[in-house]
């Protein structure tokens, strides 16, 4: 009797341990990450609290380097094997919510109505991500720059006309004391060509597509206005305003410290190390052209993907995982801009009075973001490849004109991508 006895107890109790050890359902997660360990560190800090802070959910982590992450996505949706939970670049979004790859975000929206609008995906009128972070760029320039060569500093309320950034310039190449008065990072020939130019472009009135209707480029990419910004822009090359698309690495991660560049385009991931090596940096709004100063907005965010069986899930990690805490946590090691002005408030950087607090407000003021439809995909391509054409010396109409061929060839064949 006493065996029993002590046999049940045994059993109910490996009954009891085996109930614990399956009773947490586990969730996979995709990253773009890999190699970047700091970044890494507080992610999968964050992925621990959660499966301590609860019984119902694990989520484990694979992480990804980010050149080959889009690639992984699509090749995973192709064989239905996604994970529960996508790490998603914001202007991929629309993209991937149209092609199946994501279903709409199933938050509270009261928990994120005091982010920026600009970390939140929204295609079709539905939520379908939510950014820990933002990014922004700005124009770098030393405040002893702008006192030798007479220039007044911009602000937010009252930003450089684009005749005033041009004086700028050719003060800065009268001077002698520069390699080139500007740089764009044109060797970065990728994401970076939309998301910090076509700012410029809808600044002279012109877009990489007609948002009105997203059914064609014609007018917005070949117009008098967006004629006007290619020539500006074959301008800034030609005449020796700014290296092209054959600079070196090097020399766009140097330039601006060394002093080769009087002024520099580049985003807010690389003002620390900016600032440790200059100490007068200051962070300059955009130009305005004529229609409006504007900066790129939309960076990597949060959702479910399409097949995940536990979206519930998958939600309460990422609710979890937008705490202010975790914002300003990222924001302290990666240099991105907290989502929430809670958050900012949290961070060495960006708080009140912090050395980068002017990002958030370009962020808050000046984002535009890119074209939200899933032919972004495809428009971002064909505009980054007319840019490097112009800065290259092409016709700037024609090359215009084809780039609108190319792009409403793709919207007709996808019939309209659900516009």
């Amino acid at each position: 009797m006493n065996k029993f006895v002590a046999f049940t107890g045994l059993l109910m109790g490996a009954t009891m341990f085996s109930g614990s050890a399956i009773a947490q359902t586990s969730l996979s997660m995709w990253y773009h990450g890999a190699g970047n360990e700091a970044e890494s560190k507080i992610l999968n800090q964050i992925v621990d609290d959660f499966n301590a802070s609860q019984s119902d959910w694990s989520v484990a982590v694979e992480s990804f380097p980010q050149e080959s992450y889009n690639d992984s996505v699509t090749a995973a949706a192709l064989s239905g094997k996604l994970p529960d939970i996508l790490d998603v670049d914001g202007p991929n979004m629309p993209n991937w919510a149209w092609s199946g790859f994501m279903q709409p975000l199933p938050i509270d929206e009261s928990k994120i109505a005091n982010f920026l609008p600009s970390t939140k995906g929204v295609w079709d009128g539905k939520l379908y991500s939510i950014g820990l972070w933002d990014a922004a760029v700005a124009l770098y320039a030393r405040a002893s720059t702008l006192n030798e060569l007479g220039l007044r500093v911009p602000t937010l309320d009252k930003p450089w006309t684009g005749d005033e950034f041009m004086a700028a310039l050719d003060k800065a190449k009268a001077s002698g004391k520069y390699k080139y008065p500007l740089d764009l990072g044109m060797n970065d020939q990728g994401e970076w060509y939309p998301y910090a130019f076509s700012p410029f472009l809808q600044s002279f009135g012109g877009d990489i597509v007609d948002r009105s209707s997203y059914a064609t480029a014609e007018g917005a990419l070949n117009g008098d206005q967006a004629r006007a910004f290619g020539a500006w822009w074959q301008k800034l090359f030609a005449d020796g305003y700014a290296p092209g698309t054959s600079e070196s690495p090097a020399d766009q991660t140097n330039g601006f410290i060394d002093g080769s560049f009087a002024f520099q385009w580049n985003g807010n991931w690389r003002a620390v190390a900016t600032m440790d090596a200059v100490d007068d940096v200051m962070f300059l709004p955009a130009p305005d052209f004529g229609k409006g100063n504007f900066i790129g907005g939309g960076s990597w965010q949060f959702g479910v993907s399409a097949t995940s069986d536990h979206p519930d899930g998958a939600a309460a990690f990422i609710e979890f995982a937008i705490q202010d805490k975790y914002l300003a946590a990222f924001s302290d090691v990666i240099g991105l801009i907290p989502s929430t002005s809670s958050a900012a408030a949290m961070t060495t950087n960006y708080k009140e009075g912090g050395p980068l607090a002017v990002f958030f407000d370009l962020s808050k003021d000046q984002s535009k973001l890119r074209p939200v439809t899933p032919g972004y995909v495809v428009e971002a391509k064909v505009f980054t490849k007319a840019l490097a054409d112009i800065a290259n010396g092409a016709d700037v109409a024609d090359t215009l004109d084809a780039a609108v061929d190319e792009i409403d060839a793709d919207i007709e064949k996808n019939s309209g991508y659900g516009h």
